[in-house]
């Protein structure tokens, strides 16, 4: 049976929506909400924004971008706060001068102090009415208050989008942590492939001459009430000192198309002298990596500069087409030239990697993806936000309920989704410990045949070969290779999680023996109802090679859903008492 025809089979059903959707969720949907962190700005474009082309400079979007964040921050904080870090920005599209920029930002989640911020810039013609998607930001605000340490108050989701983004941003959160230890870890552990020997150095250019030093007194209208530097002024200075850097490799006027995430990494106030330098690390067929760093003092007979951030942006040069164009080569100074041209190299994988599995949407991306040491950190960060997400959906249907275990379908896009519930009584840590370990599963799941512990990655992802039984008329067995992700709960009410999906090793390639399947979102999630008293829920989307079998069990015509649950639910109970020296380090 295809999704078109569960599709009849659904609306002829009677359908009830999850029990878990309340009233104020509805109202949430409604045209009159609006989330009471957001902060909107439209600013109509002036010769004074644009640059050599016309178009909007970076620099001033991103001064927009920086305040309009900052009072989303402001607006929930109840007090001063500053930027302390911003993702990786891509910019999909130019803005010309008599165009608007429509700028929207709010607060996905509030931790401790700090706070994540989601941007949105669009511009419009006013002209045509058209309206182009610019560019999508993610910024980390910090709240100060002088005289007290500032604790600030949950962000309370109520649409699905806000809901969705308030679950993802604890796993950003977490990514942004380890980042800088991330890069490190692999610019010393990747072997980085060069032609430099082989490259004709007559036609390249000397990466010196691309140094640009810049300095900027930091005056009042620079600053915040407080005296503390806006972020986006900085980065501004930061993007006028890279475009003369790429500009003098190129010869001509680049376009900025990426900044690379970057943290604050100390305040600057009025009075503070910044000096910006840049230089081209890298150059590539169509694209060039540009390198900035900002250091302040206070007088000029000071020695000592403090490092206030550092940044690397990728411009590419646009023909009469809009197509980049071919870039002469770069000749990097001996040492410390090279060592930054080889980590450009090393960074722009890295890059790849943060847009294609980081940044796009599920649909968009291959079922099995291929793990390696430069993309654990991503593709960990993707398989629990895919769960999260899709735990996140509004629009679940209860299909149906068996012996207290509820069968749950979400149709959307190519994808039928299901998720199965139960309450069980046993400690949330516990259940989560007992089905982490993948290898225990066929004890329960007659689905496993098998299961191989193939890399232990680090304390919260591994990765198995999972070896099961043929379903329906194939005569072959199927096997997968999982990557399993486990994530504790960030704060009270939050579940437990276990996502699973499927991704690719050289070491275990597919075998005649066997027929490769795959899984593109699946996993547990464990809430704390009670002392002793666990709401267990499993979701799975579903792919092409089980669909079959799916729709078979929605549809009723086959228990095995329930009967698999069920034998989950005996094997959490039978072996509760196993992992008591375990759960102390939860």
């Amino acid at each position: 049976m295809d999704l078109e025809g569960l599709a009849s089979v659904f609306s002829n059903r009677t359908s009830r929506k999850s029990a878990s959707r309340t009233d104020s969720d509805n109202m949430a949907d409604g045209e009159g909400y609006r989330n009471p962190t957001e902060v909107q700005m439209s600013q109509l474009v002036l010769p004074c924004h644009t640059n050599q082309r016309g178009e909007l400079s970076v620099g001033q979007l991103l001064k927009w971008i920086d305040a309009t964040a900052c009072l989303s921050a402001e607006r929930h904080a109840g007090c001063p706060c500053v930027t302390a870090s911003m993702d990786d920005i891509y910019f999909e599209h130019t803005i010309s001068v008599g165009q608007v920029v429509n700028i929207k930002a709010k607060v996905n989640r509030a931790f401790n102090s700090s706070m994540e911020v989601g941007i949105q810039v669009v511009s419009e013609d006013l002209c045509s009415e058209k309206q182009w998607c610019v560019c999508k930001a993610l910024a980390t605000f910090v709240a100060h208050r002088e005289l007290s340490k500032v604790k600030l108050k949950p962000t309370v989701p109520r649409t699905e989008e806000e809901k969705t983004e308030h679950s993802v941003a604890a796993e950003r959160r977490r990514m942004r942590l380890v980042y800088a230890d991330t890069i490190k870890d692999l610019l010393a552990n990747c072997v980085i492939q060069d032609d430099l020997e082989s490259r004709d150095c007559s036609h390249m250019v000397p990466a010196e001459k691309t140094r640009v030093e810049s300095v900027e007194l930091v005056l009042p209208p620079h600053a915040n009430h407080q005296g503390n530097t806006f972020g986006g002024q900085i980065m501004a200075w930061m993007e006028n000192v890279a475009t003369i850097a790429a500009s003098r490799l190129c010869r001509a006027h680049p376009t900025l198309k990426t900044i690379e995430m970057f943290h604050f990494r100390g305040p600057s106030q009025v009075g503070d002298r910044l000096v910006l330098k840049a230089i081209v690390n890298n150059a590539f067929k169509h694209s060039m990596e540009v390198g900035v760093c900002v250091e302040a003092y206070r007088q000029e007979a000071e020695t000592h500069r403090r490092h206030i951030n550092s940044a690397f942006m990728t411009f590419v040069v646009l023909g009469a087409d809009d197509q980049p164009q071919m870039l002469p080569w770069i000749r990097p100074q001996p040492g410390d030239g090279e060592r930054r041209y080889r980590e450009a190299s090393a960074r722009k994988k890295i890059r790849l990697d943060r847009k294609y599995i980081v940044s796009c949407k599920q649909a968009e991306m291959p079922l099995s993806v291929p793990w390696d040491p430069s993309n654990q950190v991503y593709l960990s960060y993707n398989n629990v936000s895919s769960l999260k997400m899709l735990v996140a959906k509004d629009n679940w249907v209860l299909s149906s309920e068996s012996n207290q275990v509820r069968l749950y379908t979400l149709e959307e896009d190519k994808f039928l989704s299901f998720h199965m519930e139960m309450l069980v009584h046993v400690d949330t840590a516990q259940a989560f410990l007992l089905l982490s370990d993948l290898r225990r599963r066929p004890e329960w799941d007659k689905h496993c045949r098998s299961v191989e512990l193939v890399q232990q990655v680090d304390e919260d992802d591994a990765i198995y070969h999972v070896i099961s039984p043929a379903l329906g008329g194939d005569p072959k067995p199927q096997d997968f290779i999982i990557l399993a992700s486990r994530r504790k709960p960030c704060d009270t009410g939050e579940p437990y999680v276990i996502a699973l999906r499927s991704v690719t090793l050289p070491t275990h390639r597919e075998t005649p023996e066997y027929r490769r399947g795959e899984t593109v979102c699946s996993g547990f999630c464990f809430w704390r109802e009670g002392d002793q008293l666990t709401k267990v829920s499993y979701y799975n989307q579903a792919t092409p090679g089980v669909l079959k079998y799916v729709t078979t069990n929605v549809t009723g015509l086959s228990s095995e859903f329930y009967t698999t649950f069920k034998a989950c639910e005996h094997f959490l109970l039978d072996n509760r008492n196993d992992l008591a020296p375990s759960l102390q380090t939860l």
